[in-house]
């Protein structure tokens, strides 16, 4: 039982999943800026948030699974979730390749920060994580999992931060969930503790740092 507890938590949490749970959390429960002068994420138009939604999961959870699908297939990775340290780097590619182009999506269709920051930070905060998790992945097998669980409770805390209103206790849901994953992953002999912390920690670290200090105007 306890298994198969591990196995769903590792597959809802995915980390492909994380951002996308984020931005819809910050995209449709309301908010407000802090400075008032910004545009706020719940100001959007409901069309444009949808819009804008499904080109970030396209972008951040869709295609880069399908591409691990295709890497499975082609027999490039023995496991979609990727279990072989040595098989990792062309996965983590894949991922920075998806975060920099929408990333530069975003910054040539919307140029000038016309919309809310985190369109921009978020896809470039994981750039930068799966960059780092590429050169990490020389000596450990850093856990991707709670790398997304980091790059979420990360943002969370960056967004919480800069709003109001916003319910405090998703970010403790956020913090659990990363618990769950992190205790799934251990459980089920994928990673050592240094892996799941350093994932964890690292990513949280970065993400953070990237949509709280991302330049605005």
């Amino acid at each position: 039982m306890k298994a198969i507890f591990a196995h769903f938590f590792s597959w809802v949490f995915l980390p492909l999943l994380m951002p996308v749970y984020g931005l819809y959390l910050t995209l449709f429960l309301e908010s407000q800026q802090k400075v008032l002068n910004e545009l706020g994420m719940y100001e959007l138009p409901v069309d444009l948030k949808w819009q804008l939604f499904y080109i970030f999961t396209i972008f951040s959870a869709l295609l880069p699974g399908i591409s691990f699908v295709a890497l499975h297939k082609k027999k490039i990775i023995t496991t979609i979730d990727i279990e072989n340290q040595r098989e990792r780097n062309i996965p983590l590619l894949v991922m920075f390749a998806y975060c920099i182009v929408l990333f530069g999506l975003f910054v040539y269709k919307a140029p000038d920060n016309v919309l809310p920051k985190y369109f921009y930070a978020l896809p470039l905060s994981g750039g930068i994580v799966t960059a780092c998790f590429m050169y990490i992945n020389r000596w450990i097998k850093i856990s991707m999992h709670a790398g997304g669980g980091g790059i979420l409770v990360g943002y969370l805390i960056a967004f919480i931060l800069e709003h109001n209103l916003f319910p405090f206790w998703l970010l403790i849901a956020a913090v659990f969930a990363s618990g769950l994953t992190i205790a799934s992953r251990l459980y089920l002999n994928k990673h050592r503790p240094i892996e799941v912390y350093t994932g964890w920690s690292l990513a949280l670290l970065i993400t953070f740092l990237c949509n709280f200090f991302y330049p605005v105007g």
